[in-house]
């Protein structure tokens, strides 16, 4: 009877709910308080972005003002001996303890960059930096905070309907920074110049922090009806109005999609399976964002919802923009994919209507026979003008027959791991002469890099990491023989496993070692960490030495900064181990600026494909 009883209730629910009496005026104008309060708190959240963009938008036009400066000071200023360069080369004591402890500082001690392995082919993730942690960690604390501000935790009633529409109003507010750091073409990397990695770590504390807020929502509804009324009739309640109630259906269609984002978003399910974890984020993103528009009634939430939208669909047409406008006309874009020594390829893109090339710069590569609609970041590792074998005009009769004649072709190194780059290699591997050409699609270029303002230049690479330094070697180098950059000496350190590797850059290598006064900046030093025998190991000349092994990061440093010119930048790009003992290194001699030494440094990073 009893069961019959319950049953009869639930069936009579939907037309009570319907039939259920108004607000009073006193809870309409309690609600209207509480909706103009959670305005408020939406607001603070927005001008905390704003205070933090605006301070490091100071911060880095004011360094890029003084790396401006410097570059002009000392374009024909020479050694260390000259006043311009040492000045430039004396840091100042407090700005060094800054970013030795907080700028550029790993978590704890030194790991940052490796990554933590349950397996070789089990990828957990990495530890957030100092001063990413100091922001996250703050960010939570903030959003925790506004959540439970101004709400009258003394009477049940209240508080129910405070904490639900409370958390309602957040989870909505923060999709708006949540989208706006998904995207690639994110203005704030441009503006601030922070690295897409960096956002796309933010990006998923404050997906958590949504999902927190969003599963928090649900809770302040469930709790009100459990403790508010009997246990039967509350579930009865709980489940007629999840059958009837197009705003409480789609509430929870939204909550359970915002909490399969979170299951499927750990590190080890992105990197083990990525291309489906991508297309599982978009379809439950799609589901989630669907569902929240159609539970939400206030239309100052909605606008919040608007704005988080927008930015992804304008994120996106620029994205098809780029595509189209980078790839359509002069019979498309072509790859040559050439299958190398040591399970790499080298990918000669042939694009239909190329771009100045910059160090720096990378894409994203789609290859529809290859990987088919998927994209993947790899670092521009070379541009050159050859002749263009579908050319007809024969000779050329005028100086724009001489440039149609030429055609611009950019260059990739991948080295071979799962998945799409597996399949590109064996692909190439089986082909004719190990080559096959393919049409592919380009979209970018993105970001671009500088050492042009620094007297000493320090590159680290590891294996494929290569990609990334020898676009600032050749435009350093050319720079320094056109009297165009302040750089004085620069020190190329490339870690391989076997000098065959030395094959993927070879052409490239030796133009640059072909260049007018190489000799008199360039040094590089080449460590072979597995070579079949001593007779591998053998230096060319001064200029160039080879030694097996790995390298000593801190006494390479060392030696170099004795005998430092100017401001001294410190790049690397390779495996996460050699990212943190480069690191390392460099915050260790920060703290030489207090004993009358003279350095100054960076740290800088390379794409996620270059680093394996």
């Amino acid at each position: 009877m009893a069961s019959l009883s319950r049953w009869a209730l639930l069936a009579a629910l939907p037309s009570a709910l319907a039939a259920a009496p108004a607000y009073t005026p006193e809870q309409l104008a309690r609600l209207a308080k509480a909706g103009e309060e959670n305005m408020r708190v939406c607001k603070y959240i927005g001008w905390t972005w704003a205070a933090l963009v605006g301070a490091m938008l100071v911060y880095r036009w004011s360094l890029e003002l003084l790396c401006h400066v410097r570059k002009l000071a000392n374009l024909n200023h020479g050694t260390s001996s000259d006043g311009r360069q040492k000045y430039f080369s004396i840091p100042d004591e407090k700005f060094s303890a800054m970013k030795n402890h907080l700028i550029t500082a790993p978590l704890l001690k030194k790991r940052h960059n490796r990554e933590f392995k349950l397996s070789a082919a089990t990828n957990v993730g990495t530890l957030p930096g100092r001063l990413q942690t100091l922001f996250l960690v703050g960010y939570l604390a903030m959003s925790i905070a506004l959540t439970v501000i101004t709400i009258d935790w003394h009477t049940p009633d209240q508080w129910y309907d405070d904490g639900l529409n409370r958390t309602g109003y957040l989870a909505v507010m923060n999709m708006i920074p949540l989208f706006v750091l998904a995207g690639r073409n994110n203005p704030l990397i441009f503006l601030l110049g922070i690295s897409f990695d960096t956002y796309n770590l933010i990006h998923r504390w404050i997906g958590r922090i949504v999902v927190f807020e969003a599963v928090a929502h649900t809770a302040f509804w469930l709790a009100k009806k459990t403790f508010t009324m009997p246990d039967a009739k509350a579930w009865a309640v709980i489940a007629s109005s999840m059958a009837h109630s197009e705003k409480i259906m789609t509430g929870t269609i939204g909550t359970f999609a915002f909490v399969g984002l979170l299951l499927s978003s750990p590190s080890i399910f992105r990197h083990a399976f990525y291309e489906t974890f991508l297309h599982v984020h978009i379809v439950l993103a799609i589901i989630a964002i669907v569902g929240t528009w159609m539970h939400i009634e206030e239309e100052k939430s909605k606008v919040f919802l608007v704005a988080a939208v927008s930015f992804w669909i304008i994120e996106r047409i620029i994205r098809i923009v780029s595509i189209i406008r980078r790839n359509v006309g002069n019979g498309g874009t072509k790859a040559e994919v050439e299958a190398l020594p040591g399970d790499a390829v080298r990918v000669t893109l042939r694009i239909a209507k190329p771009w100045k090339f910059r160090p720096g710069q990378h894409i994203y590569m789609y290859m529809p026979s290859v990987g088919l609609w998927t994209s993947h970041p790899f670092s521009l590792a070379w541009s050159s003008e050859d002749d263009d074998p579908h050319n007809e005009k024969g000779l050329p009769m005028s100086r724009q027959d001489i440039f149609a004649a030429k055609q611009t072709t950019m260059s990739l190194i991948i080295r071979r791991r799962t998945g799409f780059t597996d399949t590109m290699f064996k692909k190439a591997e089986l082909s004719p002469a190990g080559k096959f050409t393919t049409t592919a699609f380009v979209e970018g270029p993105y970001g671009n890099q500088s050492f042009a303002s620094y007297g000493t230049v320090m590159l680290f690479a590891a294996g494929v990491g290569i990609t990334h330094q020898v676009p600032h070697v050749r435009d350093l180098v050319a720079g320094y023989s056109n009297g165009t950059v302040a750089t004085r000496k620069i020190v190329l350190v490339w870690i391989i496993q076997s000098p065959e590797h030395l094959e993927w850059i070879r052409p490239w290598m030796t133009s640059i070692l072909g260049m007018d006064k190489r000799r008199d900046i360039l040094k590089i030093l080449l460590f072979v960490t597995r070579p079949r025998s001593t007779k591998e190991i053998h230096s060319p000349s001064s200029s160039v030495q080879m030694f097996p092994g790995k390298p000593d990061v801190g006494a390479l440093l060392s030696k170099e900064q004795e005998k430092q010119v100017g401001a001294m930048a410190v790049s690397v790009c390779g495996t996460g181990s050699l990212a943190d003992d480069v690191r390392k290194g460099v915050r260790e001699r920060c703290n030489f600026a207090r004993k009358g030494l003279y350095v100054g440094t960076i740290y800088v990073g390379c794409m996620e494909e270059d680093k394996k």
